[in-house]
């Protein structure tokens, strides 16, 4: 009992780290509310991730309650800096609209090998990332997939028709955007 204890301690301590990194890298050169909207991504990715790894699916609730974030962080800046709030939503809803086309046409193309709570995942992402993160967070997260899969292929370890979970990798993904960028 107290391993499985343990395990999941172990498991939700990435996310304090990786949110004190991200305070530590960029909590001095960026507004407040750019820095929340960061922090409340990555938890809900962080969790979406674990999800996906556990049951290969991502809960329609958490998707939800991504979107109900947003709104509820974005609302009083338009009150209180209405030029940031504003400039944040336009990005943010081209952000939403471009993760969510890409996915959506590989949804389509790919008859379904990608799920569709990996599509309403990043379409919510894109409105946290914006224009300028959601494709860089694509790109990265897809490249580390590529690169473990043809390792786990190599090492026999999965066959190439096997799933693998893509939210983890996504997760990474925007790690390495929200750092870099």
């Amino acid at each position: 009992m107290e391993n499985k204890k343990a395990r999941k301690v172990l498991r939700h301590a990435g996310l304090p780290v990786i949110l004190f990194t991200l305070w530590l890298v960029k909590g001095q050169e960026m507004e407040p509310i750019r820095l929340i909207l960061w922090g409340t991504l990555l938890s809900f990715v962080y969790f979406a991730s674990l999800s996906d790894l556990r049951e290969q699916r991502i809960p329609n609730r958490l998707v939800g309650a991504m979107l109900g974030a947003w709104i509820l962080l974005i609302v009083p800046q338009l009150f209180f800096q209405t030029e940031l709030a504003f400039a944040l939503v336009l990005n943010g809803l081209l952000g939403g609209l471009t993760g969510g086309m890409l996915f959506l046409l590989v949804y389509l193309i790919s008859r379904r090998g990608l799920g569709g709570g990996d599509v309403k995942l990043m379409t919510i992402s894109g409105l946290y990332l914006g224009l300028n993160g959601i494709l860089p967070s694509i790109l990265y997260g897809s490249i580390l997939l590529e690169v473990v899969a043809v390792i786990l292929i190599l090492m026999k370890k999965i066959g190439r028709k096997d799933a693998i979970p893509l939210v983890p990798f996504l997760f990474v993904g925007m790690v390495l955007t929200l750092l870099v960028q």
